[in-house]
């Protein structure tokens, strides 16, 4: 999320903190990072020759070079859309801001099988992730690479989609600029380091699409064997909030079984500057009430 500046057209932001992570570029050893090359996907170059690598290279750097407009706070609701069955509707609420690691976002989901659920997400270059309760307990937790992929409340949406941390690894293959939904978009074919690769082998790579006038991701696919997509996600529809543009709603994909959690914002506070409490993993269990003067949106 980025605030207007001098130029309206090239600060708007179509980036919110559930899936556009913006902080600096990382630079991290091949040799320790890189996923095994046998049996992940070729790049499906978009142009005759292969675009210019370096060129890719600075596409995401300006991307996660990105800087947010201030912290923020949404109101929300994921949507489950299962093929068969009623349509559910998990409420909940979010704090984002930004740690020296990168984004942060703090999460709670009321409606939750078991109860109330919460969650604090760090985006960047070592992204991590925390829940409270803990399974038997009320501890706070970390979440190991495995934990990331389980499902939040019931939906498609997992700590995973929240992080994005494929935004920050090393080895990708930039395939170059094609059209979606009408608009330009920068391809990139990213692959999972090594130590992810041997906890999700069905992880082949991440597909993103990237607008190249605000900088930002419009569309995710998780790639398996033979560029089978598993699981995608798309911007939906954008709302402003004062002088600054948010992703009102993101849908998500299982290609599976066809169901569909939609992550739909209905009230928004930004650019605010929020306690470095709220984003402590210890402060978990602890209650912070919402921001006065909430922007409510339409549906």
């Amino acid at each position: 999320m980025v605030r207007q500046r001098s130029n309206p057209s090239r600060q708007t932001a179509l980036s919110v903190c559930l899936l556009f992570v913006l902080a600096g570029a990382c630079v991290a050893p091949a040799d320790l990072h890189a996923q095994s090359r046998l049996n992940r996907p070729a790049p499906r170059y978009v142009q005759v020759q292969p675009p210019d690598q370096k060129a890719g290279a600075e596409i995401l750097r300006s991307m996660r070079a990105m800087d947010t407009a201030g912290d923020y706070y949404f109101d929300f609701e994921l949507r489950v859309l299962p093929r068969r069955g009623e349509e559910r509707r998990v409420p909940g609420r979010l704090w984002g801001g930004k740690t020296p690691e990168g984004p942060v976002s703090r999460l709670i989901l009321s409606g939750a099988p078991g109860g109330e659920r919460r969650l604090l997400v760090q985006g960047g270059p070592r992204p991590a992730a925390w829940q409270w309760p803990a399974a038997g307990g009320a501890a706070t937790i970390g979440m190991d690479e495995g934990g990331l992929f389980e499902p939040l409340a019931g939906t498609d949406l997992s700590a995973f989609d929240l992080q994005m941390p494929f935004l920050y690894w090393t080895d990708f293959v930039y395939e170059g600029k094609t059209r979606l939904n009408d608009r330009p978009a920068d391809t990139f074919l990213l692959y999972p380091p090594a130590s992810l690769a041997k906890r999700r082998p069905d992880l082949a790579a991440m597909r993103v699409y990237l607008d190249p006038q605000y900088h930002a991701i419009v569309q995710a696919e998780q790639l398996g064997a033979d560029e089978r997509v598993l699981k995608s996600m798309r911007v939906v529809e954008l709302k402003k909030v004062g002088e600054t543009w948010i992703v009102k709603a993101v849908e998500l994909r299982d290609e599976a079984t066809r169901n569909k959690t939609r992550f739909v914002v209905r009230a928004a506070a930004v650019d605010r500057d929020f306690s470095s409490a709220l984003f402590e993993p210890g402060n978990l269990s602890g209650t912070f009430n919402p921001p006065s003067g909430l922007a409510r949106l339409e549906d």
